[in-house]
């Protein structure tokens, strides 16, 4: 029987090949779209699962704030986790990690920097799942001056992973004796080490100070272990040993700090959230987002359902057209089970081809929406998961859902109406018991008049202007975060990288910048305004040298010399800039307009404030000047109270330039780089690439909405398309009677399009508050953001109509102009 069932629906789905294939590729691409969405969503949410104990390791993260300034940062003082596991037999394990910048890796006669080095506790591989390939993970971080390195790094500076007990020379300085060799971190990891010391060759100080967030600290929690249970015990460490010495030295108590609305608080983040859930201070790698793998999500359910809305409307549509044959076979004996499997084994047939294609389709696309979402994507994940086996289940429901209204309103006709139907005109009515009420019924009518039908256009146009919207309002939100003033000149900066390799050469190889011709000036700072959130620190400053925590200010603080004002064209509103001149501008300091404003003194130059410099020390600091408040940070975070120090930063020179050959330009300060830099990698940025870097996120979402309502669109139009054209075919007779009678071509046009132009219509009505509310959300992430304008509702709403009359249109002019003699012989 069943095997009937697949001949009669090949039979069908070949004999309806236009609409067949319209109704296939329709579902096909919105399951290929749903399969790479799928496949990013999987991506994000896998990031640090292949570590074993992944479920059990925790993170400590700060969360400090003073007098309403707030520091959340992704470090931890050094002796917290060591306390813990000690203390607390609930911590099976910890490891501390401290990020080390880049290194230089000497290779025969070259120089080479090399990024991705931490120093770590010898427990590293007792907590993370590192897989060595040479070495002994018990011991191979025991020895000072030892290092273990990954795979990459082996083959690239040996050609082999057999190289324990060799050595590297880093930095110009000393020789480290490799002692163990791992695979490469999983790229779905939040962070990825290349080079791995001893945790004792970073500092050797800070093992009783509680007070400085200066590790990155990981605990591993015993079996059985909740995060709650966790959390309990670094709060008894946090309120015993940091309270004391917050007391000793701020003279205040944790219970005086909870009735201000302070808090000094450490709190355990899952392994598994830090990719998506953790944005603080001093990450080890960008993070993703969990807004976003939401934001996807829906968009993948949104556009699957346009497909299936396709798909059901074009079934039903052409119902019609079989009310015959369904009446045959029920005067033939079918019973109407049998008849709703033969049209829901139809469906899901038309929906398992249109798998096939979608997996096809996918594989094609990959690539491409690889490159717009900067992953590195397989389709044999599919192959490799469970997610395979979930898209053929998906497919059998997609199946089902979408045959089931056809297959349960077709099966319901009654034969002997079905049957008198000769012309198209008599009554038809599915069968509710002996009684029928009339109802005047035709293939046209019935198709003009399903309300079920117009809900389902308006559902999947309401959710391509929605995406429309999305887009709209994203890539404005970006070129508001392009052009908005951020309180420097990122244009026409060269970022020259690792220059403290140069050691005391730095200012003789400034004073060579400046010589070149289109060099205006030059600064020297390693802390630089678009280097993205999460990088510059924060202190702790006071009015006077008593530690009060009561007027204790969290202000961010960089150091800068005295071109670096100058050079990023900043504005000084009073006071002076830094000057070698001034023998005393090593205690100076320059504020923001913020953190003037924070102070409450009406004039804020020569003002003191005081630094923590030791146990019970402080140091002095004077105002010399104010300058304009600038972004230096992300715009998602509001400007906050900054204070610049003079002082030496020698991580990178900026460059500001006026020449119009700038890669002559360049190649002369690789030339000046390499005259003193002894074979030191050259390595740079440009200040405006380095900014739009900071927003790669939203750039990335951006191409991806753009992508997703082109395909939201195609599929929307795919079908309108199919209802315009079957809807002609089912009323050519009425067409050609019009036309012989005096209709001309527009106003048959109309008849046809006014239907689908007014559910369009409704459309937008019904779509533009849900495009409002989800971008108005989406928009609350960004402390300075654009106002949704009522332009962007009318540029997605037209742009939705006349992609919507191009369609109908074209169809309904082919049936149009039709000639009317061929239209009167159908029957």
């Amino acid at each position: 029987m069943y095997k009937n069932y697949l001949k009669v629906a090949i039979r069908h789905l070949w004999k309806n090949k236009s609409v067949s294939a319209i109704n296939i590729i329709g579902l096909a691409t919105g399951l290929a779209v749903c399969v790479l969405i799928v496949l990013f969503v999987f991506d994000e949410i896998q990031y640090d699962a292949y570590n074993t104990n992944a479920d059990r390791i925790y993170r400590l993260d700060a969360d400090i704030s003073f007098n309403g300034t707030r520091f959340n940062s992704a470090t931890s003082p050094k002796p917290l986790a060591p306390k813990l596991t000690k203390d607390y037999p609930q911590i099976e394990q910890m490891v501390r990690l401290s990020f080390q910048n880049d290194i230089l890796v000497r290779k025969g006669n070259q120089a080479i920097q090399e990024h991705h080095a931490v120093f770590a506790d010898s427990t590293f591989f007792k907590v993370f799942t590192a897989p060595m390939l040479a070495g002994d993970p018990l011991t191979a971080l025991t020895e000072p001056h030892s290092i273990v390195i990954n795979e990459t790094i082996a083959r690239r500076y040996f050609n082999s992973t057999d190289v324990v007990g060799k050595t590297l020379y880093l930095n110009n300085t000393e020789n480290c004796r490799i002692t163990g060799v791992i695979k490469d971190f999983p790229r779905q990891s939040h962070f990825n080490f290349s080079f791995i010391r001893p945790f004792s060759d970073a500092f050797a100080w800070g093992d009783d100070d509680w007070a400085t967030n200066s590790t990155h600290s990981y605990i591993l929690a015993k079996p059985g272990v909740t995060q709650a249970g966790v959390q309990s015990c670094v709060d008894v460490v946090v309120n015993t040993m940091v309270a004391k010495q917050l007391e000793a030295m701020m003279h205040t108590t944790a219970r005086e700090m909870k009735t201000k609305g302070d808090l000094y608080r450490y709190h355990v983040t899952p392994l598994r959230d830090i990719h998506l859930r953790s944005d603080k201070l001093f990450e080890f790698e960008s993070n993703g987002n969990i807004n976003y793998v939401y934001i996807f999500s829906v968009t993948a359910i949104f556009i699957l359902m346009i497909a299936c809305i396709n798909f059901m409307n074009l079934s039903t549509a052409r119902s019609a057209g079989r009310a015959k044959e369904i009446g045959i076979r029920k005067v033939a004996g079918s019973t109407r089970g049998n008849l709703v499997i033969q049209f829901l084994v139809e469906s899901v047939l038309m929906s398992y081809f249109s798998l096939t294609l979608a997996l096809l389709m996918a594989s094609l696309l990959l690539p491409v929406f690889n490159q717009i979402a900067g992953k590195q994507m397989q389709l044999s994940t599919l192959f490799a998961t469970g997610l395979l086996p979930a898209l053929i289940g998906l497919a059998f429901v997609v199946g089902c859902v979408a045959g089931s209204y056809p297959a349960f309103y077709l099966s319901s006709f009654r034969p002997i109406l079905v049957l008198k139907d000769n012309r198209g005109n008599q009554r038809l009515r599915p069968s509710k018991g002996r009684g029928t009420k009339p109802l005047r019924w035709s293939v046209a009518t019935g198709f003009k008049s399903s309300w079920l039908r117009s809900s389902l256009v308006v559902l999947q146009f309401s959710i391509s202007i929605i995406l429309i919207v999305g887009t709209l309002i994203i890539y404005s939100q970006l070129d508001y975060i392009r052009s908005r003033k951020t309180g420097f000149n990122r244009e026409q900066v060269l970022v020259i990288h690792n220059t403290e390799n140069l050691g005391q050469r730095i200012k003789a190889f400034r004073e060579e910048l400046l010589k070149l011709p289109g060099v205006e000036n030059a600064a020297i700072s390693g802390d630089m305004p678009t280097a993205g959130s999460g990088v510059i620190g924060s202190r702790g400053w006071f009015p006077n040298a008593v530690f009060d925590v009561k007027k204790v200010l969290i202000l961010t603080s960089i150091d800068i010399d005295e071109h670096y004002i100058p050079t990023l064209d900043m504005q000084l509103l009073k006071g002076r800039n830094f000057s070698a001149g001034y023998g005393a501008d090593s205690s100076g300091i320059i504020l923001n307009e913020t953190a003037a404003k924070m102070l409450g003194i009406k004039d804020a130059l020569g003002a003191r404030l005081y630094r923590p410099d030791g146990p019970n020390k402080t140091a002095e600091f004077h105002i010399i000047g104010i300058v304009g408040d600038f972004n230096y940070s992300s715009m998602h975070e509001k400007i906050g109270p900054l204070v610049m120090c003079w002082a030496n930063n020698p991580g990178n020179i900026a460059v500001r330039f006026n020449a119009k050959e700038t890669a002559s330009l360049i190649s002369h300060i690789g030339n000046e780089w390499a005259s003193l830099a002894a074979g030191l990698p050259f390595s740079y940025t440009f200040m405006d690439s380095d900014f739009n870097d900071m927003y790669f996120a939203e750039q990335r979402t951006g191409k991806l909405f753009v992508t997703f309502a082109v395909f939201a669109i195609f599929i929307a139009c795919l079908g309108l398309f199919g209802l315009i054209t079957y809807a002609a075919e089912q009323r050519t007779r009425e067409i050609g009677i019009r036309k012989v009678l005096g209709a001309g071509v527009s106003q048959i046009v109309a008849m046809l399009s006014k239907e689908y132009l007014g559910l369009v219509s409704i459309a937008m009505l019904t779509g533009f508050p849900v495009a409002w509310w989800a971008m108005q959300r989406w928009l609350e992430s960004f402390a300075y953001r654009i106002q949704i304008h009522w332009w962007i509702f009318m540029v997605a709403g037209l742009t939705t109509l006349v992609i919507a009359v191009i369609t109908v249109g074209l169809q309904a002019v082919k049936a149009a102009v039709a000639n009317p003699a061929t239209s009167l012989k159908t029957e």
